[in-house]
């Protein structure tokens, strides 16, 4: 299964900041855009290897 989550990401200031907007507490902060892309994919994939433990 194949699961596609909306990432909103805008610049504020010298930072980059984003969230998953299907998944509460994932959001991110970083210097760049692409760092900051990263960053949301592992905190989404560890977000949700947590709720499958807790299931």
């Amino acid at each position: 299964m194949h699961n596609e989550y909306k990432a909103i990401v805008k610049q504020d200031g010298k930072w980059w900041i984003g969230w998953i907007e299907e998944v509460p507490g994932v959001n991110c902060q970083e210097a760049t855009r692409e760092e900051l892309m990263e960053s949301l994919r592992v905190t989404l994939r560890e977000a949700l290897e947590m709720n499958r433990e807790n299931v």
